[in-house]
């Protein structure tokens, strides 16, 4: 027994001080990926506490106080829904911390690049007190996240947007046939991609015999905006490139076959609803990638003054300086440098987007799915995930074309 128990504490100590290594070793610039890890971590237990936690809450009280005991999938929803409000909780208490900050002098610029021991503790913390709230503020929580997500797709978009235009930049500066070849390339293989998706829509939601004019209206609407935006594109005035238009054609067909597969499953031009378990997973699966992908661009993309996450007057915008430093005398060169100068983008934004990517990410664990009330009833809510993923395609549409004919329009501004 007092072997077993010298071992226990040894091993303890050496996990702590595992931890504290590692946490100690965080700088500056890796400081955006720890976050992005951190959030990793909260899909991570939430996924798992869906598949293990509800027997565990039903025998809470204070949760299960229903006079006749809800099915396993409320359970399996609450449990979610309490980790995402926690860690939607943990980014917004920094994002508002974080407001004003505009000089590395400020001392709250230290509590977003360090004290990682302690901010992993309060996020432990703030995760587990949130299996102690009332049924009713999960409630609430779990309605306004319907609007999160939409503000956390459109900034999705605005990421996309910045993704493909400085992918294109990129290569056209190159200034080589190699690297046109390649523009080429890709552009067909995503519009290949797109019209092949497409034919897959007709055939899984226009079945013969039923009247399907509201899907067969979105996806010849999603098709009228893949030709427009390759008209445009190519427009002499333009001068622009196939490539951003085929990436955000393909990226608008998804979204149309997201909103599409949404639709409630006894709906009769749903024609996945005989695979609605694969479907589910499968779009489980490519949502939370995206969603990780987002928040990680977010954070690669945080000193560059294209996107808009930065300020213009950043000293990092423009820079290609890699996110992690590769030798420790460029981290003690940046040290010096860091004294007196102004951040490089918005604190109080950064964790602003980790705070709705919480909120779509239950959303995506829950199916949109909706508690009513205190009845411990779940009700499927395709229709709104529809309109959200519909809307989100239009905007994107929007802000895509914007970006092509914005500096034509405004000369004397850039962008």
């Amino acid at each position: 027994m007092w072997a077993a128990s010298c071992l226990a504490s040894c091993c303890a100590s050496c996990a702590c001080s595992a931890c504290q290594s590692v946490v100690g070793g965080i700088s500056r610039r890796s400081a955006r990926i720890a976050y992005c890890g951190l959030f990793a971590l909260s899909l991570v237990l939430s996924w798992v506490l869906r598949e293990v936690a509800a027997p565990l809450l039903e025998s809470i009280p204070w949760i299960n106080h229903f006079h006749k005991t809800p099915d396993r999938e409320w359970f399996e929803t609450d449990a979610v829904l309490r980790v995402s409000l926690g860690n939607f909780v943990f980014f917004t208490i920094l994002a508002a911390l974080m407001m004003g900050i505009k000089d590395q002098k400020d001392p709250r610029d230290r509590i977003h690049h360090g004290g990682w021991m302690a901010k992993i503790v309060c996020w432990c913390i703030i995760v587990f007190l949130m299996f102690f709230v009332p049924n009713g503020l999960v409630s609430f929580y779990e309605s306004i996240s319907k609007f999160g997500s939409g503000l956390f797709l459109l900034v999705q978009v605005v990421l996309l947007l910045d993704f493909v235009h400085s992918w294109n930049d990129n290569w056209v500066q190159r200034d080589e046939q190699f690297w046109y070849m390649a523009l080429l390339i890709v552009s067909l293989v995503c519009y290949l991609a797109t019209f092949s998706f497409s034919g897959l829509l007709f055939h899984w939601f226009t079945p013969s015999g039923h009247d399907c004019g509201l899907n067969t209206f979105f996806i010849v609407l999603t098709l009228i905006l893949v030709f427009a935006f390759a008209v445009v594109a190519l427009h002499p005035k333009i001068n622009g490139s196939l490539l951003p238009a085929s990436v955000i054609s393909l990226y608008c067909m998804y979204l149309c076959y997201s909103g599409l597969s949404s639709e409630p499953r006894d709906y009769e031009c749903n024609g996945l609803h005989n695979h609605s378990q694969a479907v589910s997973t499968g779009s489980l699966a490519l949502g939370l990638t995206t969603t990780v992908l987002s928040v990680v661009y977010s954070a690669v993309r945080a000193g560059s003054s294209t996107t808009l996450l930065s300020p213009p007057s950043s000293p990092r915008a423009s820079s290609d300086k890699p996110l992690l430093p590769f030798s420790k005398a460029d981290e003690q060169e940046d040290k010096k440098k860091d004294e007196a100068r102004p951040v490089s983008y918005s604190y109080s934004f950064f964790h602003l987007i980790f705070s709705l990517a919480s909120m779509y990410s239950a959303m995506l664990l829950t199916g949109w799915s909706t508690s009513v009330g205190e009845s411990g009833k779940l009700v499927d809510v395709g229709w709104p995930s529809v309109w959200v993923r519909i809307v989100t395609q239009w905007a994107t549409a929007t802000l895509f074309v914007w970006s092509l004919v914005a500096p034509i329009l405004l000369p004397d501004r850039e962008f």
